[in-house]
């Protein structure tokens, strides 16, 4: 494989032994140095539009883990400005302004400085709030990549108790972060919930509450108006076979959770 394209698989920069893995020789990435190609330093290789962050990365010797390597991994996450996340062998070695975390189970990434997905979601089970390690794993849970139960044995004893009790609120059959977060909001404050439920002539609802109360939560996609005129239509076909419906957006799911489940527990109130 030419160097160019060994280094575009890597993200635009890689140690030598990543781009030996991808069949590059040590002639090659001489030619390629003297063809335009960096060299940081020894056995680091980069495009001149190679990100510094990952250069940085690849210089420490540091994986990305936790929060920071949500994208890399496509798990949901939430936003955070925080500092990044790392894995090193050696503590002291890592940057003052970044969290590091210890261990790892499997080998990292082949082609990026990123841990493996059970590290990434073992680090944040420990490191996180509860709604962003909860997110991040269902995520990886709902699309098959990870198990509840390869988590829960690799988190024993009493130092890993809060993780496992992120864990029991992990289900299925979320289309979202945001289904994820109100459905467990919901079922922790007592609350009969049926995610993605059927209801003829409507559709799949997101949630629906008590069998009575539609929740429906919408995202970016909604603010298009041939979305809206749908959803208005769902919700008027919903209330028209008996149901109550809400609907609640991103910053009431993400940044006033209670808000939101108090006026749900306040309509519940007045059928039961």
């Amino acid at each position: 494989m030419e160097v160019s394209k060994a280094l575009e698989r890597c993200g635009r920069a890689a140690r030598r032994p990543a781009l030996a893995r991808l069949g590059v020789d040590d002639a090659a990435l001489r030619r390629a140095v003297r063809g335009g190609v960096l060299q940081p330093e020894r056995g680091l290789y980069a495009l001149p539009t190679a990100p510094a962050g990952l250069v940085a990365l690849l210089r420490n010797r540091e994986l990305l883990t936790c929060s920071s390597a949500a994208g890399y991994h496509s798990l949901w996450s939430l936003p955070s400005a925080g500092p990044r996340h790392v894995y090193h062998r050696r503590a002291a070695a890592v940057r003052a302004d970044a969290v590091h975390h210890a261990g790892l189970l499997l080998p990292p990434c082949a082609n990026r400085p990123v841990a493996a997905l059970a590290d990434v979601l073992i680090h944040a089970l420990r490191c996180l709030p509860f709604a962003e390690s909860l997110v991040m794993v269902e995520s990886a849970v709902s699309r098959g990549d990870m198990t509840v139960g390869f988590l829960q044995q690799r988190l024993p004893g009493k130092r890993n108790g809060k993780a496992r009790a992120v864990l029991q609120w992990v289900d299925r059959g979320a289309d979202s972060l945001l289904e994820t977060l109100a459905r467990t909001y919901f079922r922790q404050a007592g609350i009969s919930v049926q995610p993605q439920a059927y209801l003829e002539r409507v559709g799949y609802v997101d949630l629906l509450l008590d069998g009575w109360l539609v929740v429906e939560l919408d995202g970016r996609h909604h603010a298009e108006w041939n979305q809206v005129k749908k959803d208005h239509r769902r919700n008027n076909e919903s209330v028209l076979q008996g149901y109550t419906a809400l609907r609640y957006y991103y910053s009431d799911v993400v940044y006033r959770p209670e808000a939101m489940v108090a006026q749900v527990l306040a309509v519940l109130g007045r059928r039961r």
